[in-house]
């Protein structure tokens, strides 16, 4: 009997097999680590072995050209052996000091910076938007080229209080993640449905379960199954559009980017923290984005400015507060800021000015 096709397995890959040999050898036995300068890190291990990274930043979506060119750069410089961050960074490593100033120097000649490492601004961690994804309001990529090009000293630099990752996501769902600073598509109006779609396309309980506020139920419509939305219990959050593309929420005019502070993952000096909104309303004006770059600006310099060493944007808020917070960048506080979700009373001691 034929043998069995083993299944295959989800998670992570195995990274030995793509690993610097002298990183597999010397896994887990590293001594000392240090940071040279901005885009350049150093590794020694117990041994006396040495690694050296260069992290230069790169588009996401890259074409097989530039994918080629990285890859020429990596056998002539590092050893062959490249990996991609999960912020679309490209890291060389190699075992030879002399390498490392013609490394960087192959790299910005073809136009790729050098930095991202310490207290600098890293590359922007972004949704697939227009080129993958089925439901952007927006281009996440897109933004995250327009805004970078503005922080672009910011870097190659290391001049900030400390590390600041950022990210873009093209609609509400937010897979791009928590962040010192997140550029998030905000629908400001109910979906507009196609009622002869609906019900040759959509799965009708899916997208009532979908609603995170039970605004959503069955309905018919010119003697046809469909859905209805009650627009006084609708958040704008675009759940219901991806299971039920007849259910379109994107808008050009009405489809608008936020911007959210004091996200956070890590565990290190504070606990993880949830982002919270700042600005909203801003106009999608692609491709460029000038108004968001301009208030991403606007608060990632009065942080550089104001905050202390080693203090990431959100303990940067926890200790000025948030109204020092509005008065220092100089944005408006609006009602938008007011979390008046009907349900929200279980959360209101986690918004930026409720305490009770």
């Amino acid at each position: 009997m034929a043998e069995l096709r083993p299944p295959i397995e989800s998670g992570a890959p195995d990274p030995m097999p793509y690993m610097h040999p002298v990183m597999v050898k010397n896994y887990g036995k590293w001594a000392f680590h240090s940071h040279p300068k901005p885009g350049v890190l150093y590794h020694r291990a117990e041994s006396g072995d040495e690694v050296w990274t260069v992290k230069a930043g790169t588009a996401r979506q890259l074409d097989h050209y530039t994918v080629r060119e990285l890859a020429d750069i990596a056998d002539k410089y590092a050893d062959g052996f490249v990996r991609f961050t999960i912020r679309s960074n490209i890291e060389y490593m190699g075992t030879e000091e002399s390498k490392v100033e013609p490394l960087i120097k192959a790299l910005n000649d073809k136009g790729y910076p050098i930095g991202g490492t310490a207290n600098s601004v890293s590359m922007i961690a972004h949704t697939q938007g227009f080129l993958h994804c089925d439901i952007p309001g927006s281009d996440a990529s897109g933004a995250a080229k327009a805004v970078m090009d503005e922080l672009h000293h910011e870097f190659i630099n290391c001049e900030m209080p400390n590390r600041v990752k950022l990210s873009t996501s093209c609609c509400e769902i937010n897979c791009g993640g928590q962040a010192d600073i997140a550029i998030i598509m905000q629908h400001t109006k109910p979906p507009k449905i196609n009622h002869d779609l609906v019900a040759n396309v959509c799965e009708r309980p899916s997208v009532v379960a979908r609603c995170p506020v039970a605004a959503i139920r069955p309905a018919l419509v010119n003697g046809k199954p469909s859905l209805e939305v009650d627009e006084k219990k609708c958040i704008c959050c675009g759940a219901c559009y991806p299971p039920c593309p007849p259910m379109q929420i994107n808008d050009p005019e009405h489809s608008k980017f936020a911007i959210w502070v004091g996200g956070k993952n890590s565990n290190a000096r504070s606990k993880p923290t949830f982002h919270k909104l700042v600005a909203s309303g801003l106009p999608n004006n692609l491709p460029r984005l000038p108004e968001v770059a301009e208030v991403v600006k606007k608060i990632l310099y009065t942080y550089k400015a104001d905050g202390k060493p080693w203090e990431r944007m959100n303990d940067w808020i926890e200790r000025i507060g948030w109204p020092a917070f509005f008065e220092k960048t100089g944005l408006p506080f609006t009602k938008d800021h007011i979390d008046n979700w009907r349900g929200s009373r279980v959360n209101l001691n986690a918004s930026t000015h409720i305490r009770f």
